[in-house]
């Protein structure tokens, strides 16, 4: 396999990511919109990584995959505490209305 057919991939997945963030009102969708980037770039770096390990570089990709998944992690967690939050507290978790909660 080629490394085009993997940033192509990435691509893809990246573009759909951001066409979510920037159009659902949902803020579950968002989150998941945000964890398909943290994903294209995960394919960018490890399909780099194989790439320049062919070449005989030292540092692979993997090692920054990983502190992406640890950080996509993170941001799951943190991200539906908000959304838990907000739904208790609006019984609603449309993006447009959390404004209103500005004291």
């Amino acid at each position: 396999m080629y490394l085009v057919q993997f940033l192509l991939l990435s691509s893809v997945l990246f573009c759909i990511g951001v066409y979510g963030v920037l159009v659902r009102r949902n803020a579950v969708l968002v989150l998941m919109s945000i964890e398909l980037i943290l994903n294209a770039v995960n394919i960018n770096f490890v399909a780099f990584g194989a790439y320049n390990r062919e070449l005989g570089a030292a540092i692979p990709g993997e090692v920054f995959a990983l502190f992406i998944i640890a950080v996509a992690a993170a941001e799951v967690g943190v991200g539906l505490a908000m959304v838990l939050t907000i739904y208790r507290n609006r019984k609603s978790i449309d993006i447009h209305e959390v404004d209103l909660l500005k004291g």
